[in-house]
């Protein structure tokens, strides 16, 4: 968490520079991609914090590839020392698409410095690139496996009761056992909204469980929670009230923990589900 702030400051002298860069551009052209990419820099420092809510996988990266690939299809001599970034491009965890197509890009802007370099220096240059392009590649698939394990147990905002869904199994057959040794009612609600409206669900419902309730984001339109009550009625009107807080926003599913089988299921009954809300209680309480 430490390093944000060191990682948002180099990236403002980063726009800071290119911006003079785009200042002092011989031509239009130069000046409009160097712009851009300073506002790129910028916004992504405003933007950088320490949460998985903006993944490093959003094609927010494809946006600094393409205008590398147009500085040096444009403008090499100029921009030529930049032909080596197309190695730190690829130590950004991403998917593995725009891998492909950053080295595909790599490869092309390569390609077209053949005439500038001379055929014995373009090969040089291009073995050397492809020698630092695969230390950034193993770079990248590193601090992905390495983004995939805290994924598995790291809260996705700091501060909020908020998890992944890997966590959710192994949290049911813990309430099971709760639920068992203590009588308590523990049923897990299933919410499923649109994706640009996710997050701000997810912070409203945090706000809303208890200090011992976890939430979990089941996928990019689908959250969970594990209400637990005294009893079946105590749950019902909790769960109403809760519902109500939250408004309109999102399809729910209800599901008692004795009759939860399996978690995936039900997030394909809730992805299918006509109603607005559908409650799956034990056989006693069942309507």
């Amino acid at each position: 968490m430490y390093k944000v702030g060191l990682m948002r400051a180099n990236l403002l002298v980063a726009a800071g520079l290119t911006g003079y860069l785009a200042s002092t551009a011989a031509t239009l052209q130069d000046a409009l991609l160097l712009g851009l990419a300073a506002l790129w820099l910028a916004v992504t420092a405003t933007q950088v914090e320490f949460s998985h809510r903006h993944p490093a996988t959003i094609p927010w990266q494809l946006l600094p590839g393409l205008l590398l690939a147009a500085l040096l299809w444009v403008t090499p001599a100029r921009h030529l020392t930049w032909f080596w970034a197309w190695a730190v491009l690829l130590m950004l965890p991403q998917p593995r698409w725009m891998l492909g197509l950053t080295a595909v890009l790599a490869a092309a802007s390569w390609w077209q410095l053949l005439e500038l370099l001379g055929p014995e220096q373009w090969a040089l240059a291009g073995l050397l690139l492809a020698g630092l392009m695969l230390l950034g590649l193993s770079r990248s698939l590193a601090l992905q496996a390495m983004r995939r394990r805290i994924r598995h147990r790291a809260r996705l905002i700091p501060g909020l009761p908020l998890w992944p869904g890997q966590q959710l199994p192994q949290d049911v057959q813990r309430e099971r056992q709760r639920a068992c040794l203590e009588r308590v009612h523990v049923e897990l609600l299933l919410l499923r909204t649109s994706r640009w409206r996710l997050w701000s669900l997810a912070e409203r419902l945090c706000a809303l469980t208890r200090a011992f309730e976890h939430c979990y984001r089941l996928d990019r339109r689908t959250l969970g929670v594990l209400l637990i009550s005294p009893d079946a009625q105590g749950a019902a009107a909790r769960r109403q009230a809760l519902l109500d807080a939250l408004g309109d926003r999102a399809r729910a599913r209800v599901v008692a923990l004795p009759r939860l089988g399996s978690v995936s299921r039900e997030r394909r009954a809730l992805a299918r589900q006509a109603q607005p809300l559908e409650i799956k209680e034990v056989a006693d309480h069942a309507g």
